[in-house]
């Protein structure tokens, strides 16, 4: 199950990141922080057991774990991100999520500057 909030993080006001979301049982959870046409950057809580499934974007994506950790999948080469560890997922690789712990990570995505 998939649970989503659109609204934006209030602007010029300090926030915890981690506390921003939280973790509800057999969800993930996603929470807008900045939403452009340019690119935007969303914090996401997975529980224990769920999974992202596959997606493939046509930007660069950079990943940052911020609580937990996770497991996540890049053109099928397997990568262990732990607290504080970020990656760039390539633009048009293939990639999944899955959680064996539960885990909140920020992905950013820069959609300005591709021709596709």
């Amino acid at each position: 199950m998939i649970g989503m909030e659109d609204a934006e993080l209030e602007k010029s006001k300090a926030h915890i990141i981690v506390e921003i979301i939280e973790y509800v049982s057999n969800t993930v959870v996603n929470k807008t922080i900045i939403k452009r046409a340019t690119g935007n950057i969303t914090i996401s809580s997975l529980d224990a057991g769920e999974e992202l499934s596959q997606k493939k974007l046509p930007y660069d994506i950079y990943i940052q774990i911020i609580d937990g950790s996770a497991e996540l999948m890049i053109n099928d080469k397997k990568f262990k991100l732990k607290l504080g560890e970020g990656i760039i997922i390539p633009a048009h690789s293939t990639y999944c999520f899955n959680a064996n712990v539960q885990f909140k990570m920020i992905s950013t995505i820069i959609k300005s500057g591709y021709e596709d």
